[in-house]
């Protein structure tokens, strides 16, 4: 085996992959899920199923989490049945979209205990973490990053940020800052030429052959837009929390936001209209409302 038993709390669309790439890594794996049923992938390829993530602390010296909103991050590092009551528990590893700041109270609130805390957000997706192509932001102490690294170099190519608690997070806010603002405003401008009478498809492969492609042209629009599915596999919820995260960060730091309070604004009305559990791509199906236009291919799905 390669290494000590790992601990894995969060099994969902993004921990599920990522540890079950922990296994074809040869690490023994100790898991804890809320659902029962995102479990049984990996206990069936021999991981341990534990009671609560203190009970994963108290058999993995290294527990990594992969977790939906920062105060379930807060809760399961300190809350009750939390890592911090884990006997063996010597590092903590944050893959979730935090936010500095609940980063900064969980590595003091782990601190007294001689846990370390790593921050660890990635970047790339459901296929990203299949694939083992995440971009991997890291911060934590140089001590600990030799550690750690040969464990997250089974997700994809580490970043290293720096060493002060939440400077990862920072990086992946402004990360999701972009990947969302891409798809607001290309949905704005693909609405225009949809309406204007250009094939999106056609607008589409102008864009990316020019000088404004970007991620949501690439990938989002051809993949869950053009054919009407909005099943990128990101939920518009968590696009909301992390860009909220990210314009409260830059006024906390003194930085203008006035682009990144538009789009948070954007995907406030897409959560009031579909739903938190909505495809983020929903953002386009905002913009065909207000325009009186469906973005779609003329050419056929």
């Amino acid at each position: 085996m390669a290494g000590p038993v790992l601990g894995f709390v969060g099994l969902g669309r993004m921990g599920g992959p990522m540890s079950s790439r922990l296994m074809d890594a040869g690490y023994q794996l100790s898991v804890f899920d809320t659902n029962p049923e995102a479990m049984k992938p990996l206990l069936q390829r021999g991981a341990t199923a534990a009671r609560s993530p203190a009970e994963v602390a108290s058999s993995s010296e290294i527990v990594l989490m992969s977790l939906p909103t920062p105060p379930v991050v807060q809760a399961v590092a300190l809350g009750e049945n939390g890592l911090a009551h884990g006997a063996a528990i010597r590092t903590a590893i944050d893959l979730s979209t935090t936010g500095p700041g609940v980063a900064k109270v969980v590595a003091e609130g782990l601190a007294p205990r001689q846990v370390t805390w790593v921050d660890a957000p990635v970047s790339g997706g459901i296929a990203g973490a299949v694939k083992g192509t995440l971009a991997v932001m890291v911060s934590c102490p140089k001590a600990t990053l030799g550690t750690v690294e040969p464990i997250l170099e089974n997700f994809g190519k580490l970043f290293f940020t720096g060493e002060k608690p939440g400077l990862a997070q920072v990086a992946k806010l402004g990360n999701n800052l972009l990947a969302a603002a891409a798809l607001v405003v290309s949905s704005e401008a693909l609405a225009m030429g949809t309406k204007a009478g250009i094939d999106p498809k056609v607008m589409i492969d102008i864009i990316n052959a020019g000088s404004g492609r970007n991620s949501a042209t690439q990938d989002k629009f051809p993949r869950s837009i053009l054919p009407g599915t909005f099943d990128f596999g990101f939920a518009t919820g968590l696009s909301y929390k992390d860009v909220r995260l990210c314009v409260d960060e830059a006024e906390a730091l003194g930085v203008p936001m006035v682009v990144g309070a538009a789009v948070r604004q954007m995907l406030a009305v897409t959560q009031a209209k579909f739903g938190a559990n909505s495809d983020f791509t929903s953002i386009a199906k905002v913009v065909e409302e207000w325009a009186g236009v469906e973005i779609r291919s003329r050419s056929g799905n």
